[in-house]
């Protein structure tokens, strides 16, 4: 395997930075290359998910120029570079591996995750920061991610349910008043309680160690091949989804679920 040479996409920004070069790179600022950086994450994980090593390797490259850009900006305005980029991560991964580099013993996988919380706390002591132990989870995180790193931390520091039973019992009675509010026709209860609902359901997914983000991510990939396999059956006889009805597009659902069932 050939060594990396991150050199070449560090000379490549500075040259789209350059005052001849690029116009549309020249104006980027930290804020607008945020969507950017969202959306080439995503899409090392659609890549991931679909498990085609050749798109993995595209848009990896594609997250690590977001990674040179946002560094070149800031190395421009006196902050940092790169290289100071490299060096944090690099000390904070040693350090958050006391068992490997240090004298801490870490067995299992279980044992490594407490122990890094562990530290992460300890480093948080040290910065000025928001005060309270749900803080520091960024708000720009998508909402499922974002419920299930809230909950973590609740449970750690002990404000949890005793048992997944407990929690599906939870589900039930938000379910109910969910329910209730719909039969009222209480806008804001309505979404209230579809909230509260959702929350429970991350915390389900919590204690089975279901990632409620990736769970739901699947289901829509799955939802998505099933409705082509719709369209796609429905085209191939010269028809489309407006003028055939829901039984038969049922029937072709359930074609596609016994596809993916044996596939």
């Amino acid at each position: 395997m050939k060594k990396a040479d991150i050199g070449k996409l560090e000379t490549l920004m500075e040259r789209l930075r350059a005052t001849d070069g690029c116009p549309w790179d020249r104006e980027q600022t930290l804020g607008s290359l945020v969507p950017f950086i969202i959306e080439e994450a995503y899409e090392v994980v659609s890549a991931i998910d679909a498990k085609d090593t050749v798109e993995i390797k595209e848009e990896l490259g594609d997250l690590l120029f977001q990674i040179i850009f946002c560094s070149r900006i800031t190395e421009e305005a006196g902050a940092f570079g790169l290289a100071d980029v490299i060096d944090t991560s690099y000390e904070k991964m040693v350090r958050r591996h006391p068992h490997v580099f240090g004298d801490s013993k870490a067995d299992t996988p279980g044992e490594v995750l407490k122990r890094w919380a562990e530290i992460k706390k300890e480093e948080k002591k040290e910065k000025k920061t928001e005060e309270g132990y749900l803080a520091g989870i960024p708000e720009v995180l998508p909402a499922l991610l974002r419920a299930h790193k809230v909950s973590q931390k609740a449970a750690k520091a002990g404000f949890d349910w005793k048992s997944v039973n407990e929690v599906m019992d939870k589900l039930t009675e938000e379910t109910d008043e969910f329910r209730k509010a719909v039969e009222e026709k209480d806008a804001a209860g309505m979404e209230e309680e579809l909230g509260d609902m959702l929350f429970t359901m991350v915390n389900v997914g919590r204690f089975l160690e279901v990632n409620p983000e990736d769970a739901l991510r699947k289901t829509i990939g799955k939802f998505i091949t099933r409705f082509h396999h719709i369209e796609n059956s429905l085209r191939a006889k010269g028809r489309d989804l407006s003028s055939t009805p829901i039984e038969e597009m049922e029937r072709l659902w359930q074609e596609a679920k016994r596809k993916d069932t044996n596939a």
